[in-house]
């Protein structure tokens, strides 16, 4: 990683209120990357294509940004850096809609392994997966498309001295271009454990789904008699819930990076378009609309950047704040997606305009990870304990 691209320097271990001028420097650098790489034309295009990212410019935001290693440690390959610089390069990949398997290798298959692995499993797997090397996936979510780690029904049996895994993973972001797989089972006992095993081995079948939101690739994944590797022990519930705890604070600092775009798209359209001779942001109305606008995303980067920093510093709050975030951050963003699309009037929804490719998104981000409301849930059950 060259000295210029460098992410900012580790913060101290206490929560902050505000970011560093070596943090809003690596955001700087990291959205002049994006707007040259990731424009909406090469939104489009990419979405269009099975893979859904483009090879080339994952090499460069792996080998020259560190990007998918920005988290990890440098004993695995790693920048070294925390959450809160996971979250600064979420929030941006978020607004400019960036076509890369980012989330499901650095945010779900990453963390799992980190949180779960053996130290000799952590040297052999991170490494790869920092560098941008191989791509992973997260396979938890089944047919009915539950995030709670508690729902899982997937079977995993010892067979051989190993295990070997039967049933279906519906959902899986990017599930049908990883090389590895990250899966989450039950064993006997109903314990619940992380697996890994290659993608091309044996008994596994993949499925690229329909979706609304072609941005971000889903798959179905069918194993039959695969064998897989226990990660870690036999007991990864903990693991697995600090794992969907981490991927919330970074989706939902994602999300506030696409709604703060909205938000600019809606306030840029109301000054140029005109009606009755007059902006229509100089109505009343429209102004109304763009002041809850702003206030909605303003409470909702509050709520994300809070549980970033929380997270980064392992206050005992921290997943409460995680659920918090995400819940806060799902409203915002659709609201603002919908939002955004009225004032654009007619057009807002049409092929032809970029609205709908965040509204789209929005809307997938919603119940990606589990819906607001089984966040609020989730909140309320953990401070009042």
């Amino acid at each position: 990683m060259s000295t210029a691209n460098q992410p900012p320097s580790r913060p101290a271990q206490r929560i902050q209120y505000a970011f560093t001028e070596e943090q809003e420097q690596f955001r700087s650098t990291l959205r002049r990357f994006l707007e040259d790489k990731s424009p909406p034309t090469e939104v489009r295009r990419l979405m269009a294509t099975a893979e859904g990212y483009d090879p080339a410019v994952w090499r460069q935001l792996s080998e020259h940004l560190g990007l998918p290693g920005i988290h990890l440690p440098q004993e695995y390959g790693g920048a070294g850096f925390g959450m809160v610089e996971l979250g600064i390069v979420t929030e941006e990949l978020g607004r400019a809609l960036l076509c890369a398997p980012f989330f499901s290798t650095a945010v779900l298959a990453a963390n799992a392994i980190m949180n779960a692995a053996t130290e000799e499993q952590k040297a052999a797997l991170l490494p790869d997966l920092a560098a941008g090397a191989h791509l992973a996936a997260l396979a938890l979510t089944e047919l009915d498309g539950n995030w709670d780690p508690d729902a899982i029904q997937f079977r995993a049996s010892a067979s051989g001295g190993g295990y070997v895994l039967d049933g279906t993973k519906s959902y899986v972001v990017d599930g049908h271009i990883a090389n590895l797989l990250v899966v989450a089972a039950r064993l006997a006992g109903d314990k619940v454990a992380l697996f890994t095993t290659p993608s091309d081995g044996g008994g596994i079948t993949r499925e690229l789904l329909q979706s609304m939101d072609p941005t971000r690739k889903l798959a179905r994944i069918d194993f039959k008699s695969a064998r897989a590797q226990l990660l870690g022990g036999e007991d990864g519930r903990a693991a697995l819930g600090r794992t969907l705890d981490q991927a919330a604070v970074a989706l939902a600092n994602e999300m506030v990076g696409g709604a703060q775009k909205l938000l600019e798209s809606a306030v840029s359209y109301a000054k140029m378009r005109v009606q009755f001779g007059r902006p229509i942001g100089s109505f009343q109305a429209i102004k109304h609309k763009l002041a809850d606008m702003l206030v909605d995303v303003e409470l909702a980067k509050s709520a994300a950047y809070y549980a970033a920093q929380a997270a980064a510093v392992e206050d005992p709050e921290w997943p409460a704040l995680a659920s918090m975030a995400k819940a806060a951050a799902s409203d915002a963003y659709v609201r603002t997606a919908a939002e955004t699309i009225q004032i654009h009037g007619g057009i807002g929804f049409t092929w032809d305009n970029d609205t709908h490719l965040w509204f789209k998104r929005a809307k997938s981000s919603e119940v990606f990870l589990g819906q607001p409301n089984y966040h609020r849930e989730l909140l309320m059950q953990r401070w009042e304990v």
